[in-house]
């Protein structure tokens, strides 16, 4: 098994606790994602985005400050542990500067899920906030 790292850094134009609550709030995930959402924002707790596509389990929060969760979809290559997701949320003038490490992603799929990370989750969450 071979694996890779995704490090990303986005700013987005809202608060770092309203960026923490849109991405681990399911309603306010679904409405930036356009896709159905599930889950208990908690430690321990269990959630599902993309209509299903994402399962995963939070294993650290830090309200508006980090977002620590294993992850895997449903395309993840038989046999692959789940990918380690950690998302570290700080102010930066009126927008918050989101800095995302995803790790353990396996190398075969490794661009596509970067490029995912934009187009399915940055851009659109930078549009939510832009709507007011």
């Amino acid at each position: 098994m071979k694996f890779g790292t995704i490090r990303q850094t986005v700013l987005i134009g809202a608060a770092p606790l309203e960026v923490y609550e849109a991405y681990v709030d399911p309603k306010q995930h679904a409405a930036f994602t356009g896709q159905a959402a599930t889950g208990s924002p908690r430690v321990g707790g269990k959630f599902t985005a993309g209509d299903g596509y994402i399962s995963g389990k939070y294993v650290e929060l830090q309200k508006g400050k980090k977002i620590v969760h294993l992850w895997s979809t449903t395309e993840w290559p038989e046999g692959y542990p789940q990918s380690r997701m950690e998302i570290r949320l700080r102010p930066k003038g009126e927008q918050t500067e989101l800095t995302m490490v995803h790790s353990k992603v396996p190398k075969e799929q490794l661009e596509y899920y970067a490029e995912g990370w934009k187009e399915y989750y940055w851009e659109p969450l930078k549009k939510h906030f832009a709507k007011g």
